[in-house]
């Protein structure tokens, strides 16, 4: 069986086990994992045996899970204490008074995308829903645009920035370094989101769609909130400190490190996982101080995160051992001799296959981490005539079109925004796909202006 077929079956039972037989992600990604493996070792691929294929499988989950666990563990530390602290709703109410009530739709789009970045996208729409609830009460006609604002912010980030788990897995398996992956994501997020913001407020004015929710919201006193200072720092620091060593490095080289630089204790702090873990420990002191009667003990707070987080990192995990039993199958060989010259056809490929796998069983991260299982070991035999953040970024934006009924935020925005689903798919689905696209768009014409290589 050819490397091609093998990667088709793979996928087909990653999507089959999700979509049909309602599997979790995890295990489906498990699954096709051993599959590849052993259609790899079937069709006598050089160093594949049927009695090592498990190996194979738990050999790339263990290098993903080495990558990026720890990462998204202490993200997602970081994000729930800005939630018990009251630092996001400050870091919100402070972005609002800087834009004014008029043009608070403006500020909860801003809003979205900065708590985006450490904390989940329901989660973030779940902090923000009673304040844009609340200033919609207040001002007529601008309850959709509040809605969809937040909500392009927020998806976004998640897809664009690390350390969400999406972007950071597709940065590490692409050699793409923080320093690079960050503020080229602020950039493109930035017009993906600003063209999400005009959709939002055309669909603001043509569907009548109306204020359907009147629950009340017991508002925090603001002399219970931290600092804005205090609570931009579990975010800013991290992203200060990955970036400081970051512009000698900005030519691509394999791996996405400039080995010709030493950035001595610069680069030790810089470390991702020590920033992160800096940001994490500011985080729980302002927890510590800060969460009142809100919320229980630390312990509790942190056992609450990591909860949410271990799903994540399983996910990620098995999303590497996919990618790397696709490596090993030898896919990249075979398409390279197919298309010797499809190396600059990678970011529509990359672009139009996460797309599809998204479409297909609706979570932007699993998009995002089959996506690039598929992609990156091309990257070997394919040369780029671009820097590879711009792989990364398509795959991001990638992940964005075509959410519907599979998809867990299409839910959650229906269900807490109150509407219906034909209002959903028309605001939330039309929305993100113009974004997704655009960004695409975006990045395909950066990578031939500005190739960075």
């Amino acid at each position: 069986m050819s490397a091609l077929a093998i990667c088709l079956v793979g996928m087909a039972v990653v999507l089959g086990t999700i979509i049909v037989l309602r599997l979790h992600a995890f295990v489906s990604l498990l699954l096709g994992a051993l599959t590849v493996a052993l259609l790899t070792a079937i069709s006598g691929r050089e160093g594949s045996t049927i009695s090592n294929a498990v190996d194979a499988v738990t050999s790339g989950f263990g290098t993903a899970c080495g990558k990026v666990g720890v990462i998204i563990a202490l993200a997602a530390i970081i994000g729930q204490c800005l939630l018990a602290s009251g630092a996001a709703e400050r870091i919100v109410r402070a972005i609002l008074s800087i834009f004014g009530q008029k043009r608070a739709p403006a500020a909860f789009l801003t809003s979205g995308f900065v708590l985006g970045i450490p904390v989940f996208f329901d989660t973030v729409f779940y902090l923000m829903f009673p304040l844009l609830r609340s200033y919609a009460r207040k001002v007529k006609g601008t309850y959709v645009l509040c809605v969809l604002a937040t909500i392009a912010g927020a998806s976004m980030a998640h897809s664009l920035v690390p350390p969400t788990p999406g972007p950071l897995y597709v940065a590490n398996s692409l050699g793409v370094n923080f320093g690079m992956m960050i503020p080229a994501g602020f950039i493109l997020g930035i017009i993906c989101i600003s063209s999400g913001y005009i959709y939002a407020k055309w669909a603001n004015k043509t569907f009548d769609i109306p204020f359907r929710d009147d629950e009340a919201h017991e508002e925090i006193e603001e002399k219970e909130l931290p600092s804005l200072f205090l609570s931009l720092i579990p975010i800013v620091g991290p992203l200060i400190l990955i970036g400081a060593t970051s512009f000698p490095m900005i030519p691509y080289q394999r791996g996405g490190i400039n080995e010709n630089v030493d950035p001595g204790w610069l680069g030790f702090w810089a470390d991702k996982n020590l920033a992160l873990g800096i940001g994490a420990m500011v985080a729980l002191f302002i927890a510590a101080k800060y969460r009142g009667n809100r919320e229980g003990s630390l312990r509790d707070l942190i056992q609450s995160s990591l909860s949410g987080a271990g799903i994540i990192i399983l996910i990620t995990a098995a999303g590497g051992a996919f990618g790397q039993v696709l490596k090993n199958s030898g896919i990249a060989e075979q398409l390279s001799a197919m298309f010797p010259n499809a190396g600059d056809a990678l970011l529509p490929i990359a672009f139009l296959v996460t797309a599809l796998v998204r479409i297909a069983q609706g979570s932007a991260t699993v998009s995002m981490i089959t996506g690039v299982g598929i992609v990156a070991p091309l990257l070997e035999t394919m040369p780029l005539s671009f820097h590879p953040v711009y792989l990364a970024l398509a795959i991001g934006c990638g992940s964005k079109p075509g959410p519907w009924m599979n998809d867990s935020g299409f839910w959650v925005v229906g269900r807490m925004a109150k509407f219906t689903e034909t209002e959903t798919l028309k605001t939330f689905s039309v929305m993100l796909t113009i974004m997704g696209c655009v960004g695409f768009i975006v990045c395909w014409i950066c990578s031939k202006i500005f190739p960075m290589v």
